[in-house]
């Protein structure tokens, strides 16, 4: 009976002291003062999901060109990157998915469009190309076989983060 009424004291004794709840609070202060403003910018998230939908967007456009045998223009200006089979953007390549529709990419739910966030800069501005029936990226205004096309990164920056989309000169791959 000694031996239960010691373990009840010894349990009933447990917890935290002064000390531990302190130094719990500072590192929850801590914390909050530098990690909970970086989680909560839209723009660095804004940029991060515009990033990965523009790399797929360029990828399906040399997807698109292989897979029907002609080339596929990418536009990065106007505020938007759209992908159109020619030069002019009048036809437009279907998005394999119904979307919403936005302004910049005229109000269509069909054309595979996406608009840039509005606080997304996209450097340099106004890049445009295209892809081959082989998947080979060539610049506005070459023609087949010669391409001058060269290595492209494109820098998207928003909030904290700088997003980039590379494409290789001969295989186009994009990364």
């Amino acid at each position: 009976s000694g031996e239960a009424v010691r373990e009840e004291t010894r349990l009933s004794n447990a917890g935290f002291t002064l000390i531990e709840l302190i130094l719990v609070l500072i590192l929850v202060g801590i914390l909050s003062l530098y990690a909970l403003p970086r989680f909560f910018n839209k723009d660095t998230f804004d940029t991060r999901a515009f990033g990965d939908k523009a790399r797929a967007t360029v990828r399906y456009a040399q997807k698109v060109a292989i897979a029907q045998n002609r080339p596929v223009f990418v536009d990065f200006s106007s505020g938007r990157i759209a992908l159109c089979f020619d030069a002019a953007c009048n036809t437009f390549v279907n998005s394999p998915s119904v979307k919403q529709a936005n302004a910049s990419c005229a109000n269509s739910t069909t054309w595979m469009c996406e608009a840039l966030p509005a606080n997304v800069v996209i450097a340099p501005a106004n890049q445009r190309f295209f892809f081959n029936a082989l998947g080979r990226p060539f610049n506005i205004g070459n023609a087949e076989p010669v391409s001058t096309f060269a290595l492209l990164t494109i820098t998207l920056t928003g909030g904290s983060l700088n997003s980039t989309i590379t494409i290789e000169p001969e295989t186009g791959y994009v990364h």
